[in-house]
Formats: C-alpha cells, structure tokens, sequence
C-alpha cells in the first residue's frame, strides 16, 4: 500500500470507528465489548467532539451533544464533571483516589466548541447552569487565588504517571476554557467579562513566565510565581530554552518533557515562534525514531534504575501498566500526535504534518494475530507493538483530526 493509499483507507477507517463509538449517550471510549471503555468519558468524548463536529455528520453531531448532556446530567453538587459515566447502568466515576481536574476543563472546552460550530444558542440556555458551576469549581481550585489550578497527583490524564501541583497542561486547557467562557458570557449578557478577560491575561503571563527557562534564569519578569523556586529551578534545570516544564509544585520543578503540553502550548498560540521551533528540533532529534514518528505522553521513559521507578511502581489503579516504553512511561500515541499534526498544518508545516499523520494510521493499522486496523491505545516505545485497549475512539479522531487539521479547519 502507498503512502497515498494509507492516507485514504486510514481516515476513512477511523472516520468509520467514529460511528462505531457513537451511542444515544455519548461517545464511548472504545467500541470493544469491555465495561470500563464502554463509558462515556469526559476527555475521551470531548477530544472525539472536536474531530467529529468537523466532518458535518448529523449523526456525529448529536453523539457530540449526547456526550455534553450526558457529563452534565451526572454533575457533582459543586460543579464536578465526572471522569466517566456509564449512562446505561447509572453509574459515575469522578476519578481514582483523586478527582479529574481536566473533566471539568475539557467540559468546557467542548461546550464552547460545540456552540462554536453549530451556534444553536439554545444549546447556550441549557447549560449554562452547567457552566456556571464548573467556572466557579475551577477558581475555587486555584487554591490561593494566584490564578493557576491546583492538581494533585493522578489528578488528570496522567492518572497513573508522576507529577503534580501546577501542572502546565492543565493550565492551558484552563486558558482556553476561559477563552470559550468569556465568549459565551458575552454571547449570552450582551457584554464582554472584565473579570474573565483579566483572568485570561493573567493566566497566559504565568504560562509564559513560570514554564521556560532562559539560559539567564531571569527572575526579574512579572507573573513568576516563586521566585526562590524559579531561580533554583532554572539553575539546576539541564534543558534551558528547550521545551517547556511539566509542572512545578511546593517539592520544585519536574523536567520531562510533557509530549503533550508541548504541542498544546503551541496550538493554542502562546508559544513564539522561537520558541515554537526548539520545541520541534528537540522533538526531532530526541524524542521520535523515523521509524514511526509518534510522541510518547512523556520522556525520558523511568527504569528502574532511575529514583523515581519506586514511587512509579505504587501509582496505579488496579494493574501497573507503566513499564518502561510502555503506557504513559514512553509509550507512543496517536492521540497526542493527531494534536501535533494540528499544529504543524495550523503553522505550515505541511510535509512534516503529513509525515506525522502517516505514523498514526501505521500505528491504528497494527493489531494482533494477524488483524489490522486494532486502533489500538499506544505503541510500545521500543518493540513497536500496539498496547492497552483496542478500537480507542481517541486513536480514531486523532487520524481524522490530522486530515481535517491538513484540510484547513480549525481544531481546538
């Protein structure tokens, strides 16, 4: 088969796996006849939403709606947006030994982007009590009313991985969220949110100022949140002006490059153009192989030679999947490189994006005893063998999300 021909079969069998995730209730994570993938998830069905709603499909567009509802039906008093809903049983998940701080985000997000597409106003009036209560949850998470939300550890979509406290993905979909809230206040009362907009310039100064470190560790700039910390951080940090910190929280920085935070820094437009570009040469020279070119959730992988391999080994939910190359500890995905496929065509980096997206349809093609096209959840970083769920529906918008981001549209 071709490249061409790969491109074709590819978006065409993800675009398929869609409508094979899509129920009354929602999108559910996995087609595959497993209990906890046959949910409708929070992250999973919005990152789905913002593929589906592009490809015009009046089926998808009401399994993007049924996802929303379903997430808001099954609030928690205080504005929580479950984790993970199985709507056929009624039963609701808000997270493991810790909530999802991203539910409620990626909630958000996906309201706005569904308003955003379909402008059904009347869309707006039933959830804005939804809205209402997740905004407030939201500032209530920034703990010290310092702007950034408060993450504790398994608190996101890396539910089993090590990091914690202001964890900087969590931070730029909070930025886009009140980017979407701030619209729809203004859609809704008529005005603009002076308090909005002054959280959103407020929250995109910390990003810049507290998550990369110049080679002169310059603490002297607004919106530093620790200085100590900063300049201790910065001093003994061994990747200076080359990508973007994880998080930082009251034990110091963490340094592994967060694969997905990265991209997302960039396609939301708050990355430089410099800085843009030393993101791209450190993800090409360190961290994907040309022989297939996906980004692992984070890098470099733990052994258990390393410090952290102990604590890696007790944070997991019921089996532990984090071996090295393996799930989030340098396992390849899809998902995270359809993000970067986006931003590579939104920057005109067409032939790269095109080689990216080219990997995830090799990687959703790879199965097991002889079948093909598994969609499966990651890839393990080192054999190249195809791990965790198959028929992941994020492993499918991630193709049609590239297509669609190639095409010219708008993503996120």
């Amino acid at each position: 088969m071709n490249d061409a021909d790969l491109m074709t079969e590819g978006f065409k069998r993800a675009s398929d796996q869609l409508r094979r995730a899509a129920t009354p209730d929602g999108f559910v994570a996995s087609a595959y006849e497993r209990e906890n993938y046959r949910r409708i998830w929070a992250r999973d069905g919005v990152i789905t939403l913002l593929a589906a709603l592009n490809l015009k499909d009046d089926e998808l567009t009401k399994s993007a709606l049924a996802t929303l509802r379903t997430l808001a039906r099954y609030r928690g008093p205080h504005g929580e947006i479950p984790s993970n809903v199985d709507a056929v049983q009624g039963r609701v998940s808000y997270g493991g030994t810790a909530g999802r701080v991203d539910a409620d985000l990626w909630f958000v997000i996906g309201c706005h982007r569904y308003w955003q597409v379909t402008q059904d106003n009347s869309f707006l009036e039933e959830f804005l009590p939804s809205l209402q209560k997740v905004e407030f949850l939201l500032g209530a998470w920034e703990f010290n009313n310092k702007g950034l939300v408060y993450v504790p550890e398994t608190g996101d979509w890396a539910d089993e991985y090590l990091q914690h406290g202001y964890v900087l993905y969590d931070q730029l979909l909070y930025w886009r969220a009140l980017r979407g809230l701030s619209e729809i206040h203004e859609a809704m009362r008529g005005s603009a949110s002076n308090l909005l907009q002054d959280k959103i310039d407020s929250l995109v100064g910390r990003i810049k100022a507290n998550y990369w470190f110049n080679h002169d560790c310059d603490v002297n700039k607004a919106g530093v949140y620790h200085p100590v910390m900063f300049e201790k951080g910065c001093k003994v940090a061994e990747n200076r002006e080359t990508y973007w910190l994880p998080y930082f929280s009251p034990t110091g920085y963490g340094y592994r490059f967060d694969a997905m935070a990265n991209v997302l820094v960039s396609l939301l437009g708050i990355a430089t153009k410099e800085q843009q570009e030393k993101v791209d040469d450190y993800i090409n020279s360190n961290i994907v192989a040309d022989k297939l070119k996906l980004l692992p959730a984070f890098s470099p992988v733990i052994k258990e030679i390393d410090k952290d391999w102990e604590e890696l080994q007790s944070t997991f939910i019921y089996t532990f999947r984090n071996k090295p190359y393996e799930y989030q500890n340098g396992g390849l995905w899809p998902m995270i490189t359809g993000f970067y496929v986006a931003n590579l065509a939104q920057r005109g980096k067409t032939d790269r994006a095109k080689e990216y997206l080219e990997a995830i349809h090799q990687a959703n093609k790879l199965g097991e005893e002889g079948d093909q096209w598994g969609f499966y959840e990651f890839i393990n970083g080192k054999t190249l063998k195809p791990g965790g769920m198959r028929a992941q529906t994020w492993s499918a918008a991630a193709a049609v999300m590239g297509k669609l981001a190639l095409d010219g549209k708008n993503i996120l």
